[in-house]
């Protein structure tokens, strides 16, 4: 089939990959315009762009698929199918049903579940045991149109967003084939989704990356894998920000106040509402990544240091 492709980030190119390398005829590329990138912030492509036009495709870039002269170019290109991966961009009513088999979406979810920009992420938030993917056709409302087909993935203790959705990009580029195969030969069945069960998944603040030193260990540990690596686990110390790569919950032996800190020779403790949890990779604002206890023998932290706020008044005596 004639496919136009629409997707943005690197999470996007295991499908572009297989569609290229597949039977199937790329005709087109849609993805976001050039971003901001680095620490020099100069405009780069995004990594569909620039895999697209290594492989001499065309390629579009509007900032909206409203305007008329994308419409336009969509329906001159005699479309089979469209196929969708983390485009970024809502796809207008008028052009749904432009390709003969509508546009197919790789969702990084088990639907009717995590509906919106942020499924891994709010599976990991959540403590999910096992997400997925699904391949559904694009309709009018948010990631409620029929599946096709679902692929399911267990969610490691140890995870992170990134670490998943890198595998679940990689599961779907094969799933999205054997739907574009069925459809083909004419054997492609899609179910609609019991919207009873939706959940939501809206994209992520940056407040959700400061980590609640209150809450238990295992959910301190949990938000720093959702929000890893973006928008990022933060907390401050001194009044700066302190990025957390990762955190493991020690034995219940060792006991400090929610967000109290504990530095020795070999690992940096810090309490939470339950047990202490040890610090990984710590960043430093303007600083780059490095071990907790490099960190903590420059930053030498008193005995008694906080991260995130202060105790109150009545803790103080607690320790």
């Amino acid at each position: 089939m004639r496919v136009l492709f629409a997707g943005t980030p690197e999470t996007a190119l295991p499908c572009l990959h297989a569609l290229l390398d597949s039977e199937h005829e790329v005709v087109g590329v849609l993805t976001r315009p050039d971003a901001r990138r680095g620490r020099g912030r100069a405009r780069q492509p995004s990594p569909v762009a620039a895999l697209a036009r290594k492989a001499g495709l065309g390629v579009r870039t509007p900032t909206t698929l409203r305007d008329p002269g994308v419409g336009e170019w969509v329906r001159s290109l005699d479309l089979g199918v469209a196929v969708v991966v983390a485009y970024g961009r809502l796809v207008p009513p008028t052009l749904l049903e432009v390709p003969d088999h509508g546009w197919l979406n790789l969702h990084f979810s088990l639907l009717p579940s995590w509906r919106g920009a942020a499924p891994v992420q709010r599976a990991v938030l959540a403590g999910e045991e096992v997400t997925g993917v699904s391949v559904f056709r694009l309709e009018e409302g948010l990631d409620s149109g029929p599946v096709y087909a679902r692929l399911p993935e267990p969610v490691g203790p140890q995870d992170t967003s990134g670490d998943l959705l890198g595998r679940l990009a990689a599961t779907g580029a094969p799933l999205v084939l054997d739907v574009l195969r069925c459809l083909a030969e004419g054997t492609a069945r899609a179910q609609p989704q019991d919207g009873s069960r939706a959940t939501l998944a809206p994209a992520l603040t940056a407040e959700e990356g400061r980590i609640r030193w209150a809450e238990e260990a295992s959910t301190v540990a949990r938000q720093v894998r959702g929000v890893t690596p973006a928008p990022g686990a933060y907390t401050t110390f001194q009044g700066r920000r302190l990025l957390l790569g990762s955190v493991v919950p020690v034995p219940p032996d060792t006991v400090l106040q929610p967000g109290q800190l504990r530095v020795s020779k070999h690992e940096v403790l810090v309490g939470t509402g339950s047990c202490a949890v040890r610090l990984g990779r710590v960043a430093p604002a303007g600083r780059s990544w490095m071990d907790a206890e490099d960190w903590a023998r420059g930053a030498r932290p008193p005995q008694g240091s906080f991260l995130g706020t202060e105790p109150r008044a009545e803790d103080e005596a607690v320790s």
